[in-house]
């Protein structure tokens, strides 16, 4: 009976609530809207973390804008190196690039001979 209560009151001490985290305070922080529908935003945190981006329509020959966006965030890994990405995205699509993306192994040498002939070969008759 003992074991039982112990065992409740250990329960009820491990779901109490913790306390708070430290509070990471905003060092800057910038947000402006244009009449237009472009916008741009900034901010930087006390603990090495930042973004920005900026917006605005485009014309590209549709019958509606699109919208461009361009932008970056950082923030530092758990090793205390920085990580970085930039963007656009626009009406191609997202379009990321950063050293933390994965990049494709090299093609090997004889794929790249073969592309390269397939380049220059005369077009073959359909059967």
């Amino acid at each position: 009976m003992k074991t039982i209560v112990f065992l409740g009151l250990l329960a009820v001490a491990a779901a109490a609530p913790q306390a708070p985290a430290d509070v990471i305070p905003i060092v800057s922080q910038e947000s402006e809207i244009n009449p237009d529908g472009s916008y741009s935003y900034s901010y930087e945190t006390g603990n090495g973390i930042s973004a920005s981006q900026k917006g605005a329509l485009k014309d590209v020959g549709a019958e509606e804008p699109a919208l461009q966006v361009e932008g970056q965030f950082q923030y530092p890994a758990d090793d205390g190196s920085q990580v970085a990405l930039t963007y656009i995205a626009n009406e191609n699509g997202y379009q990321p690039s950063g050293a933390l993306l994965p990049t494709p192994p090299p093609v090997p040498e004889a794929i790249q001979r073969a592309l390269a002939y397939l380049a220059t070969a005369p077009p073959q008759p359909e059967n």
